[in-house]
């Protein structure tokens, strides 16, 4: 029984070890504050007047501790800065739209890593 635990334990910790970003991937959440990003992101998610201040303040705090993270190639402290960003998201935004932009964050990640791959080739 203690070793069907233990290789459950190892496979999970290589699994979100696999799913974790590259310190150069948390680079995407710099650009959520960029004027023509963020109007994309209003148009997308029709976002209210308060919710645009929210998520500006939000997205220029998560940037910082990344962009601080990533200098210092802390993997541990982007990975804690993009999550607590994620949840802190979860109060701005209503359940539909914030589906919506993880899935526009997601997908944005794996373009920019199909980029890499193509441009490595």
């Amino acid at each position: 029984m203690k070793k069907i635990i233990t290789l459950a334990i190892i496979a999970l910790t290589i699994a979100s070890n696999a799913m974790a970003l590259e310190l150069n991937e948390y680079k995407v959440f710099y650009k959520l504050n960029n004027a023509t990003t963020f109007r994309s992101l209003d148009r997308y998610l029709k976002l209210n007047d308060i919710q645009k201040e929210n998520l500006k303040s939000e997205f220029s705090a998560t940037g910082e501790k990344i962009k601080a993270a990533v200098n210092t190639e802390d993997g541990v402290a982007a990975e804690e800065a993009m999550n607590t960003g994620l949840n802190n998201l979860k109060s701005i935004l209503t359940v539909e739209q914030y589906e919506k932009f993880v899935l526009a964050l997601n997908a944005t990640i794996e373009y920019n890593r199909e980029i890499k791959y193509l441009a490595a080739e």
